[in-house]
């Protein structure tokens, strides 16, 4: 049977469909069964799950994985290697789902027994863990049973296979894990620190997989903040091997891995994006990822080229990722990306390729780069980037959904001349339809992207966005769980109630539901910022030539400004300030009665008390409130 299916998939499938997998696990498990011919079963069952995924289910629905671990308590060592070999293949396979490893306690602290007992051992229980170890809950359970201990010292095997999966191991481990990584950078090797080893590993002599795998785990130490971003070892070792991986010598696999670390490696950090921008012309280099898939030397091989051409959308996607890392910050590198040859185009294509994952990063690097004020005002404009990103937000998942959506917000800010077209192609239906997502991240850039564009719009405009959002669904997200939403919410009423006319066209129309939701935020638990934002737009209210009644006549709201003039917060103060002075301000029709009932309310009074402030600001304010008195 072994040598009817080694490198035969037909056979394997025959032996499967004729019902060789219980009868050889049957065998496994027997007693009487000797240790030769369970080495045997193991051998075969291996060799089975080598060929396709199909096979791998076959044997995982026949229970493999158990009578297999129940192999490793055997004392005989070809047995548990043959078992161990057999479980390698079947976890490696995207087919098994991680948790199987995790189901019985007691497997991981016997894996990490047998690591002793040969370089197979630990060649096949270090691929196991590597594949097995999806998120912080795998870390957690690995790291308590003494991973890092247990591993560390098989980055000086003899063995490179045992180096390389140990390495692999350290890099999945140490992943956004700060307890893992702070605990790395002090373990020490035949007297060597963790971090020293990884950076020999970095060298130009070592092969590419232990170059890049290395680099890896620096990386995930360093984002995990046990490394600092200017130590030498990420600036002059992991930061330039990275690059090298970028050069189009390299494979399209190492092209991918290294763009996509290096994207990680500088994402929050200004100093290294500088650095990375002028290394090895990175940014003309990755120009590159949009026109070769295969580097001409290895074009040799027919069946890799087949392979990259059907690849070369994740070379695409890493490019995407890289630029909007590296133009996060620095206008400069912005201003660097966009002039290299056909960028916009590029990304413009991008954001309607068919893979999810193309579309993401394309529209994850036009938001980095719409974070430029000069880039907004050109490039943008002469590619009508609007266009097609406006195709993107019909349908999207929701992790483009938020990319997108926080690009748009940028594309709406005044100054940019996209916002008419945007304003005509039907944004403010879509935006309305954003602030009702069940995802708050929607919710926030829905009603940030309106309150965008109602900054200093005209009255059309601000009448559209009150129609297509309703006052009731203003009210719900008045009262939203999320603290961004309810901020934003309020700057885009304070936006709305700008300029007199638009004060008082509003006012008369929804005055009554406004005021009321003004009354209940003061009242609720909200933060200083909250009760300011809500302070100002009665300011504005105030400062409507109709609308000012509507606070006049209201002595709850009356009630609550002078408790804010007399608040212990200054912010809130001046805020109440600005209130009063808009009621009181001379010129205007009525002014008289508005400043006596204030004076009936003790308003003078405090007036007198907040002129000796000591806080200049409000000093000036209310003397200048004051002046309106006595004039």
């Amino acid at each position: 049977m072994k040598n009817a299916v080694i490198g035969n998939n037909k056979q394997k499938a025959n032996l499967i469909v004729l019902g060789a997998v219980p009868r050889l696990l049957y065998l496994l498990q027997q007693e009487t069964s000797s240790t030769e011919l369970k080495t045997e079963c193991a051998v075969v069952l291996g060799s089975l799950a080598m060929g396709t995924e199909n096979n791998v289910k076959s044997l995982l629905d026949c229970h493999i994985i158990p009578a297999l671990l129940q192999g490793l308590l055997s004392p005989d060592l070809k047995f548990i290697e043959a078992c161990l070999r057999c479980l390698r293949t079947i976890f490696t396979s995207p087919v098994t789902p991680e948790e199987l490893l995790y189901t019985d306690a007691t497997v991981i602290p016997h894996l990490m027994a047998l690591l002793s007992r040969s370089r197979y051992t630990q060649e096949y229980i270090c691929q196991i863990f590597s594949h097995c170890c999806k998120g912080p809950d795998h870390q957690t359970v690995l790291f308590n049973h003494g991973a890092v201990q247990n591993i560390a010292h098989l980055l000086t095997s003899v063995s490179y296979k045992v180096r390389m999966q140990a390495l692999k191991c350290f890099s999945v481990l140490a992943f956004e894990n700060p307890q893992v990584s702070m605990t790395l950078v002090n373990v020490l090797v035949d007297g060597e620190l963790l971090p020293q080893i990884f950076v020999k590993m970095l060298q130009r002599d070592k092969p590419i997989e232990m170059q890049l795998t290395s680099a890896k785990c620096l990386t995930y130490m360093c984002r995990a903040g046990a490394i600092r971003t200017d130590d030498n070892c990420i600036v002059l070792k992991t930061l330039p091997c990275l690059v090298r991986m970028c050069s189009k010598e390299r494979l399209l696999e190492e092209r991918v891995e290294g763009a996509e670390t290096l994207a990680y490696l500088i994402e929050p950090d200004v100093e290294l994006q500088r650095i990375a921008s002028i290394t090895d012309h990175l940014i003309a280099m990755l120009a590159d990822y949009f026109k070769y898939p295969s580097s001409v030397s290895a074009i040799t091989d027919i069946k890799r080229l087949d392979h990259d051409l059907k690849h070369a959308h994740e070379l695409r996607q890493a490019a995407f990722k890289l630029y909007a890392s590296l133009g996060a910050n620095d206008e400069d590198i912005r201003k660097k990306i966009i002039e290299t040859e056909n960028m916009m185009d590029r990304i413009v294509t991008g954001l309607s390729e068919s893979s999810v994952k193309v579309r993401l990063a394309a529209v994850r690097c036009l938001h980095s780069l719409s974070r430029s004020v000069q880039q907004l005002r050109t490039s943008f404009q002469d590619h009508a980037v609007w266009k097609p990103l406006m195709k993107v937000l019909q349908n999207a998942p929701d992790e483009i959904l938020v990319v997108a959506s926080s690009m748009l917000c940028n594309l709406l800010l005044e100054f940019s001349p996209s916002k008419e077209p945007i304003l005509e192609s039907g944004a403010v239906e879509l935006l309305c339809g954003l602030t009702q997502s069940e995802n708050p991240a929607l919710r926030v850039n829905g009603i940030w992207a309106l309150m965008n564009m109602a900054f200093q719009a005209e009255q059309k405009i601000k009448a559209d966005i009150l129609r297509s959002l309703s006052t009731e669904q203003l009210f719900r997200l008045l009262s939203d769980s999320d603290l961004n939403v309810l901020m934003k919410t309020l700057g885009l009423l304070r936006n709305l109630l700008s300029t007199r006319p638009h004060i008082d066209k509003i006012m008369s129309t929804h005055g009554k539901q406004i005021m009321q939701a003004v009354t209940l935020i003061l009242e609720g638990e909200h933060n200083i910022e909250v009760k300011e934002q809500t302070l100002c737009i009665l300011a504005n209210i105030a400062d409507g030539t109709t609308a000012k009644e509507l606070i006049m006549t209201n002595d709850d709201i009356l009630q609550k400004i002078k408790y804010y003039m007399g608040h212990s917060h200054v912010k809130l103060q001046l805020a109440a300030m600005f209130c009063i002075s808009n009621l009181i301000w001379n010129d205007e029709e009525g002014s008289q009665e508005r400043q006596d009932k204030l004076r009936d309310m003790g308003i003078v009074d405090i007036l007198h008390k907040l002129s000796q402030s000591p806080d200049s600001n409000l000093c000036d304010k209310a003397k200048m409130a004051l002046q309106q008195y006595l004039a």
